[in-house]
């Protein structure tokens, strides 16, 4: 058994997230920071992205509406060759490679406004480009050689190859490191023998090449350890097997299978960033991955409520159609609200990636978790504004609900990213804390951190945070925001000092933290590009259909922040853990009921 250790980098990559040494605007929040230079001014397409977003979003369109129908594509679970090499033509399996090897070289904003254009017509077809793009080969994007992005990229660019990602195997999904999948560096030191199984792999059956995660053997400090790697790997490599196509609740057309590899020989130039860093890469790529999911469940939440328009301004009921009345209106309004949220944050995000140098890995995750569930509720209650026909496979409410469902599990599902949003906020409150603990150890040597801590709690009890970007039309809504941003952050100082390294395992108030943070998140977008909207426009009163859904979003965003931090202190865990546990331990969702006493 060989191992190997390796220095010095094949690359830089300094636009990536660098959460220990960039700037991150969630993580601020966390401490009762509002750093109003990552979220304003709200960001503008040059006018050359603007051009280029057109012609692209006019040629999908047209395309689309000659060639894809999505409800024979979910019939037949397959994608038609002529409908995927059609939109390989338009350039769409390169948009976020790079211009040098062959690709578009989108930025983050065109690329995701693209993506959830995508998401828009086919949320299948959307799996399908993003399984290539997103996380596929962006990989060899971010962290390959130039060797390998020569050897690569531009087959990746016109479609010749179609990349999939291999990480998640049958023992292991969020938890990477309990991946069991290996590979060893032969006894001649030119190839690594790959073995294991990977599951749920989109684009499986059409891929030419996998970006695999395995565990290797690696020299540390004199002794060997397995550390999680990435590889390129040849899909016609010998040795490796597909599974047949799953048989899936939604986005059937999508190809996802299972891939084996046994004894797998993989060129050492095949080694993907440095070895042992493969979870760190892993990461990175889904980070970027997760705006993508969150950019096509915005779009086919606004898709699914426009056909519901249709229907509600048309559908008859007591002499009037059931569009005017207000419960079905609300259903309305708050969609619009909430697309309208998620669009922002959507943009305001894929500035932060194009901007470099800042530590954007929540903000993905926030988004990614908002609109994932934006799209399930929506198509909810699409099929109930619809009624009856809702339910009937004739048309496209039952399908959009199906195909809607997955964004919640894939890329981290939202319990994960919840708890990765939380723990990761609390790291600088924590590493605070754990200063001033080290300082009561020996008091007398510490008294003037302590002091200062001290100081600095009673300054952070009495003053909160302020925006003083947002436009004094929204300055009510601004000041609401900047409270709970001051209230998290002493609820999470309390929580900490409560709780200590046990907060690890309290996932009930993790949730609460995540859930004020992604409210925080959205709100503030909405701030952001809602000032934005009233300087271009001149007044107030041009942008009304704006006002209306940021006022309306803004107002229920706080309530239900405020009840969520609320809760972190204030809650019957206790109670629900109790509940919880004798449902497991009998199977049973509930005490029996008087009639089953028989």
């Amino acid at each position: 058994m060989a191992s190997v250790t390796r220095t010095n980098a094949t690359h830089d990559a300094p636009h990536l997230a660098a959460p220990d040494v960039n700037p991150s605007f969630t993580k601020g929040i966390f401490l009762g920071e509002i750093r109003e230079d990552l979220v304003f001014p709200f960001p503008v397409m040059s006018p050359e992205e603007t051009e280029s977003l057109r012609m692209i979003l006019d040629a999908l369109r047209s395309f689309a509406a000659s060639n894809i129908d999505p409800a024979k594509m979910d019939h037949d679970g397959k994608f038609p060759d002529e409908v995927r090499h059609g939109l390989h033509e338009l350039g769409l399996m390169g948009l976020n490679i790079p211009e040098a090897y062959g690709g578009f070289g989108a930025s983050a904003k065109v690329f995701n406004r693209i993506f959830g254009e995508l998401g828009g017509t086919d949320p299948a077809l959307t799996v399908y480009f993003g399984a290539h793009e997103s996380i596929g080969c962006k990989g060899i994007t971010l962290f390959g050689t130039d060797e390998q992005k020569t050897t690569w990229l531009p087959r990746c660019a016109t479609g010749e190859i179609v990349a999939a990602f291999c990480l998640t195997e049958p023992g292991s999904g969020s938890d990477a490191q309990a991946m069991a999948s290996t590979a060893e560096l032969n006894e001649d030191g030119t190839h690594y023998i790959l073995d294991g199984r990977k599951i749920w792999i989109s684009n499986a059956g059409y891929a030419g090449m996998f970006t695999v995660f395995a565990k290797v053997p690696v020299t540390v400090d004199g002794g060997i350890k397995k550390r999680v790697t990435a590889f390129i790997v040849d899909a016609h490599s010998e040795g490796i097997t597909l599974g047949q196509p799953e048989q899936k609740m939604g986005i059937k057309a999508s190809d996802t299978r299972t891939v084996t590899f046994e004894k797998v020989r993989v060129p050492v130039a095949n080694v993907l960033g440095e070895v042992g860093q493969g979870f760190h890469i892993a990461l990175e790529i889904l980070n970027s991955g997760r705006l993508g999911l969150a950019a096509g469940s915005s779009r086919g939440a606004r898709r699914i409520m426009n056909e519901a328009a249709k229907y509600a301004n048309q559908r008859e009921q007591f002499g009037r159609s059931i569009g005017s009345f207000e419960m079905i209106q609300r259903k309305f309004a708050q969609a619009a609200a909430d697309i309208y949220a998620a669009d922002s944050a959507v943009m305001l995000t894929s500035e932060m990636m194009d901007r470099g140098a800042i530590d954007y890995s929540l903000e993905t995750a926030a988004c990614k978790v908002f609109a994932s569930e934006l799209a399930v509720h929506a198509t909810s209650e699409a099929m109930q504004i619809a009624g009856g026909i809702g339910y009937s496979k004739e048309f496209p409410y039952e399908r959009a609900m199906r195909d809607a469902r997955i964004n919640m599990i894939f890329e981290g599902t939202n319990e994960i990213l919840r708890a990765l949003i939380a723990l990761s906020g609390l790291q600088q409150p924590g590493e605070r804390l754990k200063k001033l603990g080290s300082a009561f150890k020996d008091p007398l040597h510490s008294m003037g951190e302590i002091s200062s801590y001290i100081a600095g709690r009673a300054k952070r009890a009495v003053r909160k945070p302020e925006f003083t970007k947002v436009h004094p039309a929204l300055s009510k809504e601004a000041d609401r925001v900047a409270t709970l941003v001051h209230n998290l952050a002493l609820a999470v100082e309390s929580a900490l000092m409560k709780h200590g390294k046990k907060i690890m395992d309290r996932q009930f108030i993790q949730e609460r933290m995540a859930d004020a943070a992604i409210g925080i998140y959205m709100s503030t977008a909405v701030l952001s590009r809602t000032t934005w909207e009233i300087e271009r426009a001149g007044s107030v009163d041009a942008v009304k259909p704006e006002m209306d859904c940021a006022r309306l979003f803004l107002a229920d965003r706080y309530r239900q922040v405020r009840r969520s931090i609320r809760r972190i202190s204030r809650n019957q865990d206790d109670r629900m853990k109790a509940v919880a546990e004798r449902v497991l331990e009998t199977s049973d969702a509930a005490p029996i009921s008087p009639s089953d006493r028989v």
